[in-house]
Order: C-alpha cells, then structure tokens, then sequence
C-alpha cells in the first residue's frame, strides 16, 4: 500500500514517453501465494532519443525474481530496481530490444483488490487505473500500447477456466495435474485493459451473428449453481451489440466475448478487451433475489462496458487527464441505449436525479474539478460524478448543439480518425467541427472549467406590443483553485407554454440565437425578445435538462402548476411538479427550525393527487412526480446553514398531508395496480410496480398503514414488491412489531444469499433517526457482512452515510465518529474503497455550526491516523481545505 504524500500530475507536464513496448507476451504459473509472472517485452526507442536515456518502468509492490535483457542475464549492478520501479541504464544502441521480466505475486493477500487477486477461489485482475504495476514492471500509462500474447498455466482441478484477452489460440494439458491456455488480442491496447481470469466457474453460452455475418462466441461466466441467474444478462448483451451496431455503426471486433461476474470487486464492472469482469451484483438477477432497479442496472452496465469496446478499446485516451473522453462518452452511449430499451422520459429524470445528488454536490464543494481534470495526486479519486455524469451531458450538449444528423457525421469521424490510437479532448471536439463547421472553443469550457453555471431568468409580458422578454444571465460560482470564471456556451432548450398547452409561436425573436427551440447563451447578460406573443405565456425552461445547470427564475406558483400539468415536455413537467415540493420543503424546514409548525398550500397535496391519477402519463413518470425530493435534495438546495432534522420533520408533514388528503383516491389506485400476473422486468410491469409502492409508501403513513405494508411483504411475489415494503414497515414504522418480523422472515429467507443480504444492510442503514448508528454498529458483527467485500461495506456503511440524513448527521456527532472508524478500518486493506467511502462527507461545511464542528473533528481524526494510503489522504486532505 502506497502511504507516501503522492506526486502532484498536472497535464501541461504530460510528454510521450522515450520508449515504446509494442509487444507484450506474459506466462502466469498461478498459485495462491507464489504466482509467477515472466514478462518478455518488445522494447521500442523512439526517433530521436538517445542510447543514453534510461528505461524507466513503473511497479507497484512487485518481487523482482529475474531480468534480462536480449536473452542475457543483466547484472545487479547494471539497473536499480525497487518494488516501484525499475531503471535500466545500460541499454543496447539498436533502436528495438527484448527485455525479460520474472515476479512473483501473492493474489490470496492481495486485500486491495487491484492488480492480481483471489476472489472466493478465482484468480482475477482489475488494472485501471494503475494496477498492471502490481503484476509486472512496465509503461503503465495507457498511451503505450501493446499487442498481447498470453499463457496461463494452472492446476486443472482447481482452475478449469482458463481465460485472457482476445481470441484462444490453444490450450492443453501438462504434467503434475496442470493445464494451459494461450490467447492472443490482435489490437494493441493500454496496460490498464489487460485481463486474466482462472477458476472454476459455470458458463452460460450464446453466440451473436454481426451485422457483416461474423459469429461471435459469447459467454458468461458465475459461480456453479447460478447459471439461471445469468440469463437477463446474456439478453442484455445481445441486445447492446445489436444497438451499438444500428445506433453507432460499431460492430464487435473479436471472435468471443467473456464477461465474468465476480463477488470482490472495487467498481461496477471494467471492460478489458474481450474479456469484461464485473462485480457480480450488475450480473446476477432473477425475480426472487433482484429488484425492478437491479434489472435495470444490469442492463446499464452491460451495455456501459461492451461500448468501450470502441469508446475506450478500440480508442483510449492518451493520459488520465482525458479519462471523460472513454467514461463521459460512454455513460452517454449507455444512456441513449436504456431510453431506447425502456422509457425515455423516465431515464431522462432517472439521469438528472443521479447528476444533482451526486455532482452537483461535487461541483460545489472542496472535490470539484473540471470534467477533464488539470492536475491529480491518486487518479483512483477521478472515477467521479463529474467525469462520468457530467461527462455524460457534455457530449448531449454536443448533440442539441449540432442535431442529431450532425452529431453522427462526428462521431463516426471521430472512430475512423482514431482508431487505434490514445486521443484526446481537442481530437475529439475537432472531429465535431469538422464535420459540421462550427467552432466549439467557447464550448470546450465545459471540459475545462469546473462548477455548476447558475442561469437567472427574469421575464415581462407587453400585451399592447405582444412582445414577452426574457432577460438572462449566467455565472459560475467559484471553485478550488479557480476563482474566476469564464462565460459558457449554454444550449437553454426552452417553451413558451399558452393557456391551452401547446407551445406558443412567435414571429421573430432578438438578442441570441434561437434555433430548433433552444437558446445559445453566450454571453453574460441576454435580453430576448419574442415578437408575436398574443398572450402571456407559461415560461418552460431546460426542458429534456438540455445543460447540466441550475435555475434561479422568477415564476409563480400558478405557474409551475399550470406546467406540472400541462407541458408538453416530460422532464419540465416534472421538473414543475419537483420544484414546487422542494420549496414548498425548503419553507417548512425554516418554519420547524423556528419552533412552529409546518405549513403547506392547498393546492400541492391535491396536485399530487391529479398527478396520480393522470391516465395519459406513463406509470413509471407518475411515480417519479408524486415522489417528494429526498432529504438530501432539499439539504443542496438550502446550500448552508443546514438541519437535517429540521428537513426531515418538514419531508414528514407533507408526505403525510399528501396522503390524508388523497387517502382515498390513493387507495383505490393501490388496489387498481395489484397484478398476480408473470413478473416481467420491462418498462411496463415496473412502471406499474413503481407506481403502486410509490402509493404504498404514502398509505403507510395513515391508520392501518403497518398492517398494509406487511400484508404487501407477505404478499409479495417478487423482490421488488418485498423490498419495498419492508422499506416502508422499517422507514415508518421502525419499532414496530410488524417490521421486526419482517426483518427476521427476510433473513431466514436470504440469509446465504449475499447479494440479496446487501439490500437488507441498506434498509436498515437507512432506517430515520438517532438510533440507526446503534443498529448500524451492531451489524457490523452480522455473520453476513465482512469489512473485506466493496459490496457489504457500501451496502451497510456507504448506505448509511450517503443516504440517511437524520441518522449520519446525528446531532451528537456520533454518526460521523462511527463513520471515521469505519473508513480507516476499510483502509487497512482496501484504501480505494476507503477513500470512495469518505467522500460522503464532502458537504461538512454546509451544516449548522453544531454538527460542522463535530464533523470536522471525526476528519480529522481520520487526517491524523499513522500510514494513510495515498488514496484516502488526498480525498480527506482535499475535502478539510
């Protein structure tokens, strides 16, 4: 574990590298604790550069066994190696050489979960970012890259797959009960892309016809005995490679495909070349251990890392600086792909839900940095809402931009100019201008500069000229290390919504450029006018979220119900319904934190009300509007001086005002949506099955509302109706006998079930209130849950941390005090997950003095403990500034 303070990158320091390794074969003798590892690399000087200039190659922890150099062994006197690097300095003068490298590795102790590493009983690698080094010394940047040849050998009995990157070129058997596999992968690649995975594990088989009439192999690979569980991935991949090949024009490049699913595991999933390993949780899914979202989120994922294969494969980036050009352009492929699977509307406020609670936070705390970073100490704390999500609504804003025509004519110049190579944001932004003329250097800010743009938008009506004004004005808050900021490009897609609904026109419109119903903001201050208006319109603004900004805009409240119920367009209809909640929230809490009571207008319970009731919506869009924002929403709307208490009690009132005043129309609806029918994992059946627990959870808050819920779990016949309502039982009723007896039944049920466990952990760790700490601790000690597995720790502790306001931010500070001796716990072992872990207190400086204070003392508590990896140093370090 590395424990030093860390080197500072920044990317103006970025050079290529003197030397090239455009070919690398490696033979792995795997054993638990003394695997073998011989790296024969195809060394290449480059051009210009001197004989004299050392090789310098990178490690990570590695035991140096042997090393030669054109097939003689160099002397110990002729390099200096360290576990983290390795200079040679006497090198031939031929421009090409051959070095070999012997290591030996200890996967069954490699806790970090990086690199080469066992999980329950199965060798596998996670290389991105930096974990090639702990398996050989080499380049590990992923602007070299290299065509790889691989040999695994492996006692057969207890490793019966043998897999790599690419294609399979031969395998056999060997003496001493041993075997071997050989594969080789015809594209060159970065470091961080290689993949080994030996164990013995079941398969699930299909094959895929390409659109050139190639058949590929496809295979997963899980646990024995979970095979049945495989299949909606299977379906997903199938249905990603025939999206990516209609929608992109990319067609899969190898003759098989493997994805692995594995238990112990730092991220979602990495998409190796060919050989995709995933965490078993984004793979594993059948209606009686996994939910409506769980099906979903395998569907994602699967598609997420079988588009790398072009955006992030095929072309990588040149340095980490330029991780958004693979992640951020991926998400969007990603997204795209689930709104055409499902519903688009519903992904769409899905997609902007995730961007607000998690980057919008990052964006305005100590942790933001722009899209492209500009410099970093630990690249593991870069895989981040901003480079992912943000990333995400950076290329959507290229398309609203350019339209979709022209959009297509980029990316597929972008793929044919730089496949094969590692690029950056300038070659991908030139594509674009290429193909449609434009000039999007004010528009590359986006990736530049960090913080979330705030428009504030006025308007005025002149009925005796019919001309309606908006006046806007954009500005950028200022952010760490960047105080002043520069104008943005702002594609504002807009409407202007008349008495009956429909989007008024106008006859001309001046003061920015307004075409196919989107506003180009450019400058600091527009006035638009719009000639032609006969009466005063309803302001509809970002609608479908067309830049990832905020809103301060003079509105009334009639308003924004008239557009919750009438706009044409999904996202601003909703976005009206969640607006009004939201400050309807943010007076409430102010009213509690005064001694009073809260108070509400009339007309929301009974907006709520029509919303569900509303047959010409979709089901799964209807459960999304009733819903009232999440505690954590209306805390980031307040910005400071907050009281999760206070916001809670007032979240509180209103759910149950809503629900007594449409107590039976909620009813009737429930009962309505009760379906005994097949469960299917569509859009339909969980919009249907959405909408009804979105209704259950409102019910649960009335008279006989335990007896409901629990006649709800015991009636359930999949896990997203179980869940669901042993979250209502627990989250309403938490002393209840019924959610008790709940709790139990589940655990008897999925008690050797660790994945279904997971949700379990997270009900309870969600659980309101001061006590949920106690529980929380207490189940640290639970037979199922284990400090060395990611997924029980984020299912148990993340959980409690990130989503349960009452109970983390607990007034006596023992929440955050439980919290620290978690984080430097994980740490011992897995300082990544540590350090994604404490970013959960990235918001300290936002609350009431009392509980800042306290928080401030439990970082620095975890600042001040002795031999802090890098990883968390920088995140704690960072987040105290």
């Amino acid at each position: 574990m590395r424990t030093d303070t860390g080197q500072v990158f920044r990317l103006e320091d970025y050079r290529a590298s003197d030397y090239l390794i455009p070919a690398t074969d490696l033979s792995f003798r795997l054993s638990p604790d003394a695997t073998q590892v011989t790296a024969v690399l195809t060394v290449e000087r480059r051009e210009g550069v001197a004989a004299s200039v050392p090789l310098v190659l990178d490690g990570d922890g590695l035991v140096l066994k042997k090393l030669s150099l054109d097939g003689a062994p160099l002397e110990p006197t002729s390099y200096e190696a360290t576990s983290d690097r390795l200079e040679i300095a006497a090198l031939p003068a031929a421009q090409r050489f051959t070095l070999t490298i012997e290591t030996e590795l200890s996967p069954a102790q490699n806790g970090a979960l990086m690199g080469l590493y066992l999980s329950n009983g199965v060798y596998c690698t996670q290389c991105e970012a930096e974990g090639f080094r702990r398996i050989t010394y080499f380049l590990d940047r992923p602007d070299i890259l290299s065509v790889y040849t691989v040999r695994v050998e492996a006692r057969k009995d207890a490793a019966p797959l043998l897999l790599s990157n690419g294609n399979p070129v031969e395998q056999g058997d060997l003496a001493d009960g041993l075997h071997y596999a050989v594969w080789h992968d015809p594209f060159p690649k970065p470091s961080y892309l290689f993949a080994l995975v030996a164990g013995d594990l079941g398969t699930v088989s299909d094959r895929f016809v390409t659109r050139s009439g190639r058949e590929v192999a496809l295979g997963i690979h899980v646990e024995h005995g979970k095979e049945a569980l495989a299949g909606y991935a299977m379906d997903a991949l199938k249905r990603s490679m025939a999206w990516d090949e209609e929608v992109f024009g990319c067609e899969y490049d190898l003759a098989v495909f493997n994805i692995v699913a594995v238990s112990d595991f730092n991220m979602g999933a990495m998409e190796n070349k060919g050989l995709n390993i995933f965490n078993d949780k984004y793979v594993l899914a059948d209606r009686e251990t996994a939910t409506d979202a769980d099906f979903a989120n395998i569907e994602a994922v699967i598609a997420h890392e079988y588009f790398h294969n072009w955006t992030g494969n095929r072309i990588t980036c040149r340095d980490w600086f330029q991780l958004c050009l693979k992640e951020g352009l991926t998400v969007y492929r990603d997204h795209e792909f689930s709104a055409d699977q499902r519903s688009r509307p519903v992904k769409r406020i899905a997609e902007v839900r995730t961007l607000r609670a998690l980057q919008f936070p990052e964006d305005q705390g100590p942790l933001a940095h722009p899209v492209r970073p500009r410099r970093y100490r630990e690249i593991n704390n870069f895989y981040t809402a901003t480079v992912y999500e943000k990333g995400s609504e950076v290329v959507r804003m290229i398309r609203t931009i350019l339209g979709a025509e022209t959009f297509r004519a980029g990316m597929d110049l972008y793929m044919k100019r730089h496949d094969g190579e590692a690029a950056t944001i300038e070659d991908f932004l030139r594509c674009f201008e290429d193909a449609s003329g434009r000039d999007l250097s004010q528009f590359s800010l986006w990736y530049h500069q960090a913080g979330t743009p705030n428009l504030t938008v006025g308007s005025a009506y002149d009925s005796a000229t019919q001309v309606f004004t908006l006046e806007i004005e954009q500005s950028v808050p200022p952010t760490p290390s960047e105080s002043r900021k520069r104008l943005m490009h702002i594609p504002l897609a807009f409407g202007l919504v008349g008495e009956d609904g429909r989007d008024m026109a106008w006859k001309t419109v001046e003061g920015a450029q307004v075409e196919d119903g989107v506003i180009h903001l450019r400058k600091r201050r527009h006035s638009v006018r719009f000639s032609g208006i006969a009466s005063r319109p309803a302001l509809s603004l970002n609608r479908g979220f067309s830049a990832p900004v905020t809103l301060s805009v003079e509105q009334k409240s009639d308003d924004k119900i008239f557009l919750a119920g009438n706009d044409s367009d999904p996202f601003a209809r909703w976005q009206a319904s969640n607006t009004l909640f939201t400050d309807a929230l943010i007076a409430a809490s102010r009213q509690v934190r005064g001694g009073g009571q809260p108070a509400f207008p009339d007309d929301l319970a009974a907006l709520a009300g029509r919303i569900a009731d509303a047959d010409d919506l979709e089901q799964a869009f209807r459960a999304l509007a009733i819903a009232l924002p999440g505690e954590a929403d209306v805390a980031r709307e307040i910005g400071s001086d907050i009281d999760p208490d206070a916001i809670f009690a007032a979240r509180e009132a209103l759910a149950r005002r809503i629900a007594e005043t449409n107590e039976g129309r909620f009813r009737a609806l429930y009962e309505s949506l009760r379906d005994d029918g097949e469960y299917v994992p569509d859009a339909t059946g969980a919009g249907r099955r959405a909408l009804r627990n979105a209704l259950l959870d409102y019910l649960t808050l009335l008279d006989g509302g335990r007896t409901l819920a629990a006649a709800h779990f015991g009636d359930a016949t999949n896990m997203t109706d179980r869940a669901a309502a042993l979250t209502a039982l627990t989250h309403r009723h938490p002393s209840s006998t019924q959610a008790d007896e709940a709790l139990a039944a589940f655990e008897a049920r999925y008690g050797t079930d660790p994945l279904v466990m997971d949700k379990w952990f997270m009900i309870q760790a969600g659980v309101p209130g001061p006590q949920t700490v106690e529980t929380v601790r207490r189940l640290t000690a639970h037979r199922a849950f284990s400090m060395v597995n990611p997924n029980r720790v984020r299912a148990l502790i993340g959980s409690f941390a990130n989503a349960n306001q009452t109970g983390f931010h607990r007034a006596d500070g023992e929440g955050y005090r439980f919290f620290a001796e978690m984080v430097l716990e994980a740490e011992r072992r897995n300082p990544q997950l540590a350090a994604r872990l404490a970013t959960a207190m990235r918001s300290w400086r936002s609350l009431e003095a009392g509980r800042r204070e306290k928080a401030r003392a439990a970082l620095l508590a975890i600042a001040g403990a002795e031999n802090l990896s890098t990883d968390l140093r920088d995140i704690v370090e960072r987040i105290l500034t």
